[in-house]
């Protein structure tokens, strides 16, 4: 199964895409996938529902029907993001390899549509992508003990992109990165969630990134420093986190800041892809 909200920004509705692509209304199990949701055994329920026919069929494409695609979880109550977790992105940012993991935060209203237009911020000269890993909670988590543990509290994954402004993020932060990372709609996510059990491996997927048709990231999240259970569980030492949470667990190499590549200005576009898990296009405007 594939989880979706269609619609317009602040009107989506929740649907779910079955094994054979079709396209199924989920209002009747959910008024919108979020932490109630999530929190409630909403996968569950869902696939009951679905084996049970309880689902209207919505007889349009499973693309969305030319509706728009919001982010797959209505809005987050934390965004949790983790800072060079992958070896050689830490070396392109002029960083040692972290001890262990780097926590920043956004703010849950950067989280936008996979396809809709990302803003370089007023005063910007800096703007970075960054192809990351989504985790969903879907538990309340608090001093997990293992790894086990750990992957029982996560709902599923997305596909996210961590837009960066790096002047901000470095020369504007007063000792924190946040500054850069909460501008308005700086977390396109989707196009769709998917539940755990539909991917096999959570540190076996290629990730990949793209500018303006030309590629940017190639990498796997087999090259994490702290894999997904690690950073669950680590994170719950510290935080209590709660379903519907987006955990970002970091980048791999080929960003801009590395030098490597131009900066983002508006009339570019962006691509980027998770094995598994979709794939999401952005112009960039200006705000």
């Amino acid at each position: 199964m594939k989880f979706l909200r269609l619609g317009p920004a602040g009107a989506e509705r929740p649907h779910v895409l079955d094994e054979q692509g079709r396209l199924f209304d989920l209002t009747p199990v959910a008024v919108d996938i979020d932490a109630a949701f999530l929190g409630g055994d909403g996968v569950e329920r869902t696939r009951a529902a679905l084996a049970d026919g309880g689902l209207p069929q919505v007889e349009d494409p499973a693309d969305g029907s030319g509706l728009r695609v919001g982010a797959p979880i209505a809005r987050p109550g934390a965004v949790l993001c983790i800072g060079q977790n992958y070896a050689a992105h830490a070396a392109e940012s002029g960083s040692a390899p972290p001890e262990v993991p780097i926590l920043f935060f956004k703010h849950p209203n950067t989280v936008v549509g996979p396809f809709d237009e990302v803003l370089v911020p007023r005063g910007a000269t800096r703007t970075d992508w960054e192809v990351e890993l989504g985790v969903v909670i879907g538990a309340r988590a608090s001093y997990l003990d293992d790894a086990e543990q750990a992957l029982a509290h996560i709902a599923g994954f997305v596909v996210s992109n961590d837009v960066s402004e790096r002047a901000f993020q470095n020369e504007h932060s007063g000792g924190q990165w946040s500054k850069g990372k909460c501008c308005a709609t700086f977390n396109p996510v989707g196009p769709w969630f998917v539940p755990t059990g539909a991917i096999a491996d959570p540190q076996d997927l290629r990730l990949r990134s793209w500018v303006n048709g030309e590629i940017r990231q190639d990498s796997s999240t087999s090259d994490m420093i702290f894999g997904v259970a690690e950073i669950v569980r680590h994170l719950s030492q510290y935080v209590v986190l709660e379903p519907g949470d987006l955990v970002n667990t970091g980048t791999p190499e080929g960003v801009a800041l590395s030098g490597r590549f131009p900066y983002l200005a508006a009339g570019d576009v962006v691509e980027m892809e998770i094995e598994g898990l979709g794939r999401q296009r952005q112009p960039m405007g200006q705000a």
